[in-house]
């Protein structure tokens, strides 16, 4: 969920047409304020995850706008398979499988990781976001090298944001925008994935069609989603169910839940988090 990477980045947000209706590509990545003038928006699994199990829990938050009418919003009704539920919480921001969107804020707004380290792999950011958590970080390790084993090169362009540059963002995009305009854009703060460390978002390694719709057809879009899976991966915005999470398809966003409940979507046809663990669809914020 991020535009372009770097200690002061900054997300593109561009339009494209899809299923004759233009669109608008939301950003749930935003890691720099727009100008005034300009805004935009096979290698083995990685290790188990180590968060404190607990009792997966449901809980309410989203944002979406749309150009023209959007679909209206599925009814999630998927859960976990029985050998996978109530593994972890989804609201602690420690957990693998954490939900945060425009109805489930993190809580403390202001988490900070405990274990954030810089991954092993090829990165074009710096600064904060050149880190993930621990557990991300060794999946995208493990990922990056598979990749590159079959010839496709992929770099980490955003892993972890802070409550405070996530705030300077949004902030930004306000004052340029206003605020029902700045929500179809960015992320407000404390509602981002690349907070908790669980997600980043991913490049060529050439800088084509980064952060734009045309992503969804270079090598590292393709085969981060057929192959993913095996690490642990989902890409968390999928095409055409913004709906329910809120942004349209983001084929560069890519988060991490484990190698057990990232095959188990896949082999379901899953799609969203929100629909396998039976939470409400979070088209825009409550």
């Amino acid at each position: 969920m991020c535009y372009q990477c770097g200690s002061a980045s900054r997300r593109s947000f561009t339009r494209f047409l899809a299923a004759g209706a233009g669109l608008t590509v939301l950003a749930a990545c935003t890691p720099e304020a727009p100008k005034a003038a300009a805004p935009s928006s096979s290698a083995a699994p990685s290790p188990s995850p180590s968060p404190a199990a607990a009792t997966a829990s449901a809980g309410p938050t989203a944002d979406a706008a749309t150009v023209g009418q959007p679909p209206e919003a599925p009814s999630p009704t998927a859960s976990p398979s029985a050998a996978l539920a109530r593994q972890f919480s989804l609201d602690d921001p420690a957990s693998p499988w954490v939900i945060v969107n425009k109805h489930r804020p993190l809580r403390p707004a202001d988490y900070v990781p405990a274990d954030l380290v810089r991954p092993a792999v090829a990165i074009s950011a710096a600064g904060e976001a050149a880190l993930l958590n621990s557990t991300t970080a060794a999946a995208a390790e493990a990922m990056f090298a598979a990749a590159a084993r079959d010839g496709v090169a992929m770099v980490l362009a955003s892993g972890y944001r802070s409550y405070s540059t996530q705030m300077t963002t949004y902030n930004g995009y306000v004052a340029a925008r206003g605020q029902a305009d700045a929500d179809t854009a960015s992320a407000r703060p404390g509602y981002s994935e690349h907070q908790t460390g669980w997600a980043f978002d991913i490049g060529d390694g050439g800088g084509a069609c980064s952060f734009q719709p045309c992503f969804a057809e270079q090598p590292a879009a393709t085969w981060a989603k057929a192959n993913g899976h095996r690490f642990g991966f989902v890409v968390r915005y999928p095409w055409m169910l913004h709906p329910i999470t809120g942004y349209y398809y983001e084929p560069w966003h890519l988060r991490y839940v484990g190698a057990e409940a990232a095959t188990d979507m896949l082999n379901r046809g899953i799609g969203t988090l929100e629909e396998y663990f039976g939470l409400d669809a979070a088209p825009a914020y409550l």
